[in-house]
């Protein structure tokens, strides 16, 4: 599927716009600035269409059709603009929201372009620095095999009440990639339609973007993992802007939703012995070819598949142990690693501090300021300062970037 490239690959920029026209000019002006010149961005300002005819959604029409305005204006840029927003254009109930408008992006990308080109899927609420689109390009052009790449993040700060509320979202989300590399798992992403990349070949290789009403990024990386590869390491990174949001049914702007009225329960620290739990299933994949033996994730499969034998199946359609042991990752995907770990996470009794801490002595004694340490001894999500959470943030941050550029 991949072709050898004959030229230069060019970048197509995928922008989903809904209520942004006080973030339009920010963006052009990062876009603008790019050191990557070789770019054209394909824009879909979206929202269904019987918002026409409701009173507490026209305003977001309104600022739809002026984002569209604003995109007219732009004349140094080379922008494709998909309008499914004026009257008469938008969504039908049946189908709607980020994930369709990615999916009609990325759809008529591949119409216009050949397989080895790339497409950078974006947010226009999120600041990309100018070697960003750069950076993404050498990944590639050095990984002519992979299949995509999620791209690093750090979410500015406010200097308001939403600082602790993104640090608290942010230590969870890079608590629990650094375990997932840490152990060594294939599904070892974190799923931000802000930032991540792949080639057109890719996309068309696992049949496009699935639009789920929430969370298609994670499901379409996932996809990419059982047919291809992703990559973790870029040099750059994206820099979303924290802010409430209901417009999914969860990230970023539900976490904080959630998070300002004290309910942190869809986001917890998970202990770290459940991360081994995973990885030593992981590492007896290779003996479940030749034999029937328990791994610690058998009792959590067979209550998802309501059958006792779970690895037969997957032993009649494979006869070759390279290929039932990838129908083996394949089956316990990054679904169900995290249900996994939501089901064992509710069998303990430790409060989230406690585990990040003993995560810390245990994996990263060796590299945390000893006065850093001591200060997490007693820290509380609810009560410590945001300095102190901004610190913890940073260390796993700076820890997380070492774990992808060795991930190489």
């Amino acid at each position: 599927i991949f072709a050898p490239m004959s030229k230069i690959p060019r970048i197509y920029v995928a922008l989903p716009i809904l209520n942004e026209s006080e973030n339009i000019n920010a963006l052009i002006n990062c876009l603008r600035l790019q050191s990557f010149s070789n770019f054209k961005v394909v824009v879909c300002v979206n929202q269904y269409d019987s918002w026409w005819q409701e009173s507490d959604k026209i305003a977001i029409c309104e600022d739809n059709i002026k984002s569209i305005e604003l995109l007219k204006l732009e004349n140094d840029l080379d922008i494709h603009i998909i309008d499914r927003s004026t009257n008469g254009t938008g969504w039908t109930s049946k189908k709607g929201g980020v994930g369709w408008a990615r999916k009609t992006i990325m759809d008529y990308i591949v119409t216009i372009s050949d397989k080895e080109n790339i497409i950078v899927s974006i947010d226009a609420d999120t600041y990309y620095p100018p070697d960003y689109l750069q950076s993404i390009f050498n990944y590639f052009y050095e990984n002519k095999k992979a299949g995509g790449v999620a791209i690093p993040y750090y979410h500015k700060l406010n200097n308001d009440d939403t600082d602790r509320l993104i640090l608290c979202y942010e230590i969870y989300m890079r608590y629990y990639l650094v375990n997932m590399i840490r152990i060594n798992n294939p599904y070892s992403f974190t799923a931000l339609g802000s930032a991540m990349a792949f080639p057109v070949w890719a996309y068309l290789k696992v049949g496009g973007l699935t639009p789920v009403s929430a969370g298609e990024d994670f499901y379409f990386l996932q996809k990419l993992v059982k047919s291809t590869s992703i990559g973790l390491w870029c040099p750059s990174v994206a820099h979303p802007s924290p802010r409430f949001s209901d417009r999914v049914d969860f990230g970023t702007g539900p976490a904080l939703i959630k998070g300002n009225s004290g309910d942190w329960e869809s986001y917890p620290n998970y202990h770290h012995r459940f991360f081994d739990e995973i990885e030593k299933t992981y590492g007896l994949f290779d003996d479940l070819f030749m034999n029937d033996i328990t791994t610690p994730m058998d009792e959590f499969l067979e209550g998802q598949s309501k059958k006792k034998d779970i690895w037969k199946p997957l032993r009649n359609n494979y006869k070759d142990q390279k290929n039932f042991v990838r129908a083996c990752s394949n089956k316990v995907d990054g679904l169900r690693i995290l249900q996994f770990l939501r089901k064992q996470q509710a069998t303990i009794e430790i409060c989230d501090e406690e585990i990040i801490y003993d995560y810390l002595v245990c994996y990263c004694n060796d590299e945390i300021d000893d006065n850093l340490l001591s200060e997490l001894e007693e820290f509380s999500y609810a009560s410590s300062s945001v300095e102190l959470l901004n610190k913890l943030r940073n260390f796993l941050f700076h820890k997380e970037m070492e774990l992808r550029k060795k991930s190489i």
